[in-house]
């Protein structure tokens, strides 16, 4: 692979020296031709893709809790080609590596690259409907590549046999689309259905469609080693201004394997019965579809068209992670400091809430956090029930981490591991295990790019993995996940884990900890190397303050264990007039709760029960029993008028011996 390095040497050789110092942001000399793949084709339709409002009409605005298209309208799917995050990564791309932008708009603005409108590649001469993202008329007219006489249209046979370069496998956007407008779709419509053309296709429950944008690799690079891939393997720049050799996707540098993920684990080989964990009506799930379009029950169209009722209606509301681009685009919607009006999707703003909420139920879905302790020791063990790696997917800016909190008796925070500050964005990675995933260029590649080795956000740079801890999913085998390009690096998982484990240290004067796991989108460090790297237009300032406007991408809890090493006391409201419950938990079940509460301090008092954090006087609620579950419960009703009055309180298990909870002051509302 000489050859490319030569002519990028000649092409910085010609630099002036006054410029070396900036020749970093140099691109390489690529062309589009780099990024060319194989199946469809700018030019190959007979008939345009129809923008998502056309469908609106028979599968819109009639119940949004089952619709298709309000649901899809709030999506990331639908907000693709919107989002500000990819804008801005987009510019950065064709800085770096001169046609990229090609590679990324196939999968974020389909219509406007099959109708030729993604030249040039950095998406500036997309408009209008473009901008509608991955929609209806898209994804319904695409085209198993792998076709089967037995379950695909036959229709579809001639369509792969006219491609100039049809493909062998799904991934890379290399998508094949029926270039005329027949919808297709996993559900016998009859034969007295007149509204479109239609054909039946299975290809849309599998997960083999989706792998189409979730398996992303970068065709710049050509892998060195064996016929399999192996983590020992390197990835090399091509000879230039031409496509990929093989065109096969493990031939090419990985940069997401979400897809091969599940393709590899247990879920790939058959159904696994979650319990309706991933909700829907389905308890056993398999596909990607399965969890992130959960078969619900209603109507497929509008009252009155002829649809039936079925209890395998897909959601469309595609749920996946992202935590507050949605919401950024309605801001974007109304400022059109990013796009225009014709460009805007104008989704009411509680549409693009709903989908932040599907995301954020899905994420509190995909793990399961247990917590033990042993003398001063504690473990926390995550499991990942997801059916891919935990986390997946976009490698840049994603990750997910560890926070213990340790608390006195007095609810003092005296340590805390994974501490997150909301005000600046900045999370304490020294003290617990993020997991995520590092690439960037090599030795070589840094020598052809100007960029240093090791890990970057320069995505068309890229070409090693240098770490990723991300935890596998059940029925995980390193050397199938090696072999399709998704091996571990820097840790290692033993075959069949979909776990990872932490142990720390307990503070003396703990009384109880609180573990979580947290979830964040976009970093502070990634925004802000989309917005300071940007040397070619303003949507790396633009994504940043959409950022900075909606929370900084504030983490999203995932799991929640509290642990608790002496009885605790909690409530559950402070507000004038209203009941509330007071709750003593891992208390001597059969021992009895005393709740005690003064008006006048936070003590301390000595008592027979040894010193309180509570004055003199103070009142002794009514005794209430210990169940088997270790948990006393007393409801009291607080006076209308007690509004601004400070409260102390603390509670106390007498039975065999006498232990203190902790204690807490607030303020009635």
């Amino acid at each position: 692979m000489k050859a490319p390095r030569i002519f990028l040497a000649l092409a910085l050789a010609m630099v002036p020296t006054a410029l070396l110092a900036v020749a970093t942001w140099m691109p390489m000399p690529t062309t589009v031709n780099d990024y060319e793949l194989p199946g469809s084709q700018p030019g190959d339709l007979q008939v345009d893709i129809e923008p998502s409002n056309r469908c609106s009409s028979c599968h819109g605005f009639y119940d949004e809790e089952i619709e298709a298209h309000s649901n899809w309208a709030g999506s990331m799917m639908a907000q693709s080609m919107r989002d500000p995050v990819f804008h801005a990564a987009l510019a950065i791309s064709e800085q770096d590596s001169t046609g990229s932008g090609d590679l990324c708009l196939r999968c974020h603005a389909p219509k406007g690259w099959l109708e030729g409108r993604a030249t040039p590649s950095d998406g500036s001469a997309l408009t209008g409907m473009d901008f509608d993202g991955i929609n209806c008329n898209f994804c319904h007219r695409m085209v198993d590549p792998a076709f089967d006489p037995l379950e695909n249209p036959a229709v579809d046979q001639s369509i792969l046999a006219s491609l100039s370069n049809p493909p062998s496998e799904a991934g890379g956007g290399m998508f094949v689309v029926d270039p005329l407008d027949r919808r297709r779709g996993p559900f016998d419509l009859g034969g007295n259905f007149w509204w479109h053309d239609w054909e039946l296709s299975p290809f849309h429950q599998e997960s083999n469609l989706c792998a189409t944008c979730h398996d992303v690799s970068n065709p710049a690079f050509t892998r060195s080693g064996g016929a399999i891939p192996a983590s020992t393997d390197s990835y090399d720049l091509n000879a230039l201004d031409r496509p990929h050799p093989t065109a096969k996707k493990t031939d090419m540098f990985p940069n997401e394997r979400t897809y091969s993920e599940w393709e590899q684990s247990s879920f790939g080989s058959g159904g696994v019965d979650m319990g309706g964990r991933y909700g829907g009506n389905k308890t056993v799930v398999s596909t990607c579809q399965d969890c992130h379009m959960p078969d619900l029950s209603g109507e497929g169209a509008a009252p009155g068209l002829g649809a039936i009722w079925r209890d395998d209606l897909p959601d469309h509301g595609f749920a996946g992670v992202n935590s507050w681009v949605p919401l950024a685009i309605h801001d974007l919607d109304l400022s059109l400091t990013l796009y225009g009006s014709s460009e805007a999707s104008y989704v009411p703003e509680y549409l693009l809430q709903k989908s932040v909420d599907r995301n954020i139920a899905l994420l509190q879905s995909a793990s399961d956090l247990l917590v033990t302790t042993q003398g001063n020791q504690a473990t926390a063990r995550i499991t990942n029930e997801a059916g891919h790696k935990l986390p997946s997917g976009y490698t840049e800016g994603r990750r997910m981490w560890m926070n213990v909190r340790f608390f006195n008796r007095q609810g003092a925070l005296i340590h805390e591991l994974g501490a997150y500050n909301t005000a600046t964005a900045e999370l304490d990675v020294a003290s617990t295990k993020v997991y995520e995933a590092h690439i960037g260029p090599d030795a070589n590649m840094a020598a052809l790019s100007g960029h240093p080795a090791g890990p970057s956000f320069h995505f068309a740079f890229s070409n090693k993995i240098y770490f990723d801890n991300r935890i596998p999913p059940r029925g995980f085998n390193h050397a199938n996940f090696e072999a399709v390009q998704a091996a571990p690096v820097g840790v290692t998982y033993a075959d069949g884990q979909n776990w990872d484990e932490t142990s720390f240290s307990i503070p003396i004067g703990t009384s109880w900890m609180e573990t979580r796991v947290y979830h964040q989108t976009t970093t502070k460090e990634y925004i802000e190397f989309l917005r300071d790297e940007n040397i070619t237009n303003q949507t790396g300032q633009i994504a940043y303050d959409a950022w900075e406007l909606r929370g900084k991408s504030a983490p999203v809890e995932m799991d929640f264990v509290g642990t608790y090493f002496e009885p605790h006391l909690s409530v559950t409201t402070f507000v004038a007039g209203q009941t509330t419950q007071l709750k003593l938990q891992s208390a001597l079940p059969g021992a009895t709760a005393l709740f005690a509460y003064s008006l006048s301090g936070p003590g301390p008092t000595f008592t027979p029960y040894g010193w309180v954090d509570l004055d003199a006087p103070f009142q002794i609620l009514p005794l209430s029993p210990i169940n088997a579950d270790g948990i006393a419960e007393l409801s009291q009703t607080i006076p209308p008028a007690a509004a601004g009055v400070m409260v102390y309180l603390q509670a106390a298990e007498v039975g065999v011996q006498k232990r203190l909870s902790n204690s807490f002051a607030a303020v009635i509302q």
